[in-house]
């Protein structure tokens, strides 16, 4: 029951992120577009510069959780 929960809540969290993205609203809720999207991602990982990609994005979205943050304690 615990390793149920925990893998429900990982995938709202996964899904949040989708949300927080704005891929949601961009692709007009196209379930198809998404998934196509994430399969592009995918092979991308696949790929030779597989570590470089994953470093962008992944300097990209701690950039990202910084500002939010930023923002969110500069609101008060």
């Amino acid at each position: 029951m615990v390793k149920r929960r925990e893998r429900i809540r990982h995938l709202i969290e996964l899904g949040g992120l989708v949300q927080k993205a704005g891929l949601v609203d961009l692709t007009r809720d196209d379930r198809a577009a998404l998934y196509g999207a994430f399969l592009t991602l995918a092979a991308m990982l696949k790929g030779a510069d597989a570590e470089h990609t994953l470093a962008l994005w992944r300097r990209g979205g701690k950039r990202a959780f910084e500002a939010e943050a930023e923002a969110k304690n500069g609101q008060g």
